[in-house]
């Protein structure tokens, strides 16, 4: 007797899995909570098996069948996704699910923008979007979790593979009417008895602080944040300086003071963005035509006050 289920009642179970409650699943897949539920009972009766334990004070957890079907669904997914692909590379089209990561710094800026125009240009690709730190970026490309990621070249592993597409100098983000706004550049010695605001996030920190510690000075960290838009509110608010690799493209914080930036003079190298992607012998249409959108979007787009990277 064949079974009677469909993918899209797997990718829902998956989701619930994953995200431990229907209500979380429902905004990840845009499904309304009560279609999620019918399809999880549906599977539940198909197979004979309870995938779930109900708790109404906790949400839901995964029985031990359930969490050897999660695991088995989400292969099958997979292998159901590689099929889009393999169909996508024979008829030449662009096609199928896009599992794209970006990192947080930037995603703001380039993502919506970039993801919209892909879409119009693709309207038979499925976009996924993650917005993680580097860190995570680099934990999701090796577990397969994402096809791709536009990030920095920070810290990248031999199998991976990196497409260039800017450069980005580190810059000094100052408030309105410091002291040392008025320059064309300023060295890491200028800042070191500055109150500095650390973007602090993995790689990216120690990326930053780099540009000290090569030349033996300890910058004076006031406020650290994990959020790149708080850092700026806090820079102008004036409660000290920051440093960043991209401007965003007003010269204001988000709550709407003024802000001044400024190249940081020294040996600190440019930062690369790019689109990282595991190493493979095989890349599908739609990778391919995802990067190549990206390069064309930032040789258009004309925001960034960098130079395009080579190669």
């Amino acid at each position: 007797m064949p079974l009677r289920f469909t993918l899209r009642q797997l990718e829902y179970f998956v989701a619930v899995g994953e995200a431990g409650s229907i209500a979380k699943a429902a905004e990840q897949v845009n499904v309304s909570p009560p279609s999620i539920s019918a399809s999880i009972a549906q599977l539940e009766a198909e197979f004979g098996v309870q995938l779930f334990v109900r708790k109404h004070s906790h949400g839901l957890s995964l029985t031990a069948g359930g969490r050897v079907f999660l695991k088995e669904a989400a292969r099958l997914l997979n292998d159901a996704d590689a099929l889009h692909d393999i169909a996508g590379d024979i008829t030449e089209k662009v096609r199928g699910p896009l599992a794209i990561g970006c990192l947080l710094t930037f995603a703001q800026i380039v993502l919506p923008a970039l993801r919209r125009k892909f879409e119009d240009a693709y309207p038979d690709v499925r976009v996924r979007q993650f917005e993680r730190n580097q860190g995570q970026l680099l934990e999701m490309l090796q577990r397969g979790e994402i096809d791709a990621a536009l990030t920095y070249d920070l810290e990248l592993s031999q199998d991976m593979t990196f497409e260039p597409l800017l450069q980005l100098p580190a810059y000094v983000m100052l408030p309105a009417g410091h002291s040392l706004a008025g320059r064309s550049g300023i060295t890491p010695e200028e800042l070191v008895d500055e109150p500095m605001v650390l973007l602090d996030l993995p790689f990216s920190r120690e990326y930053f602080l780099s540009a000290f510690q090569q030349r033996g000075l300890r910058p004076n960290i006031a406020e650290r944040t994990g959020d790149i838009a708080v850092m700026r509110s806090m820079v102008g608010n004036g409660f000290g300086y920051g440093i960043a690799n991209m401007r965003p493209l007003h010269n204001m914080s988000p709550d709407g003071k003024p802000l001044v930036f400024v190249p940081l003079s020294g040996d600190l190298r440019p930062l690369t963005m790019g689109v990282a992607l595991p190493n493979a012998d095989h890349r599908t249409q739609t990778v391919q035509a995802f990067i190549d959108h990206c390069r064309h979007f930032v040789e258009q787009q004309g925001v960034f006050g960098t130079e395009r990277a080579a190669g």
